[in-house]
């Protein structure tokens, strides 16, 4: 049996896809999925499962979030070895403890890549954010009193390819690598 985390894209943001986590928990348990919990009121999922196909693993999840919320999701799935794997790859300049500092990381859901959000957002304003990628994810910084002057800020929101992305602050995703 192998650990895993689901990432919700654009759960309980701004009002919009209200989701309450108990409810999500009992769902995932319906769809065969154990040792569920939940993070935050975000939609961050870790799970146990015996599926070994991530694919599977978030067509399962989304539909069952269609079926039961009437809410379309995307889901980004990862191994959870595979989120610990991925934070010990961090930039020196990512999540140094410095609180003038935003640090988040960006996860790409297929089939989207790096290269295509790159080419989408363009290059980071470098006197106010730091990008480096890993993995099909990325990590980016900001510095938060400048966040409207960087490039990805509003474009990440705004751009052709938000819905292709999710993004989680470097404390949740060290929190949801350990659950």
């Amino acid at each position: 049996m192998k650990r895993y985390v689901a990432l919700l894209r654009g759960i309980n943001v701004g009002g919009k896809n209200k989701l309450v986590m108990t409810e999500l928990k009992k769902e995932m348990t319906i769809l065969g999925f154990t040792e569920v919990v939940t993070y935050l009121n975000s939609g961050n999922l870790i799970f146990s499962s015996d599926l070994e196909d991530k694919k599977t693993i978030s067509t399962m999840i989304s539909n069952g979030i269609k079926h039961s919320f009437q809410l379309d999701i995307p889901v980004y799935i990862a191994l959870q070895e595979d989120l610990r794997e991925l934070l010990e790859h961090t930039p020196d300049w990512w999540d140094n403890g410095n609180k003038d500092i935003y640090d988040n990381l960006i996860f790409i859901l297929p089939p989207l890549f790096s290269k295509k959000l790159y080419e989408e957002l363009g290059e980071p304003n470098a006197a106010y954010e730091k990008v480096f990628s890993y993995k099909e994810t990325i990590f980016w910084s900001f510095i938060r009193k400048e966040h409207q002057k960087t490039n990805w800020w509003s474009r990440t929101a705004r751009s052709n390819v938000k819905d292709s992305i999710t993004i989680r602050t470097a404390n949740t995703v060290k929190k949801i690598a350990t659950l």
